[in-house]
């Protein structure tokens, strides 16, 4: 590996005008020839277009989505607010374990010994049904909170389990 000079500053004895310097590096590669035709000139015609796309986007069919049942709503709101809770450190854990997967709880305790400002609380959720066949038997939950004047987002998926509604999947941002 060829080692390069390292400029230096002037010294008080060289004057100003003595900078000792190095020659830069080149890092472009070196040009190569083209085996290809370039490309051709663009048409006058094309040059002096009005617009490159359609004026009105293509319509789309709307996609109907079957909303989710009331149960799972209610559920979605109840569990995000105990998780958030137990996260502040207002709520003991035990209360999560009919509400989630045992792998979650061990995360969101995990979230819980981190330090906090101030509690959150819950602003927004929205629950969308998965479509995983007849029966609605999953769906996905976005919510966001606020603390200590910041917004967060938490986001997560419910799953029928048993006669009731189960988080099984959980993402706190």
């Amino acid at each position: 590996m060829p080692s390069y000079p390292i400029p230096s500053v002037p010294s008080s004895s060289q004057g100003c005008g003595a900078w000792v310097t190095s020659p830069v590096i080149d890092y472009e590669p070196v040009p190569q020839p083209i085996a290809e035709r370039p490309c051709p000139m663009p048409s006058g015609s094309a040059l002096h277009r009005a617009s490159l796309r359609p004026l009105r986007p293509p319509q789309r069919t709307p996609v109907r989505e079957t909303p989710p049942p009331r149960s799972a709503v209610v559920f979605a709101e109840a569990s995000l607010r105990r998780v958030i809770e137990v996260i502040d450190r207002r709520r003991p854990v035990s209360q999560l374990r009919p509400l989630m997967t045992p792998f979650l709880i061990d995360c969101v305790i995990a979230c819980a010994e981190a330090p906090r400002t101030g509690s959150a609380t819950l602003r927004k959720v929205r629950v969308r049904s998965v479509d995983t066949g007849t029966e609605v038997g999953a769906a996905e939950v976005f919510a966001s909170f606020t603390r200590a004047g910041r917004v967060h987002a938490i986001a997560g998926r419910i799953e029928r389990h048993r006669d009731s509604w189960r988080l099984v999947a959980l993402q706190i941002g």
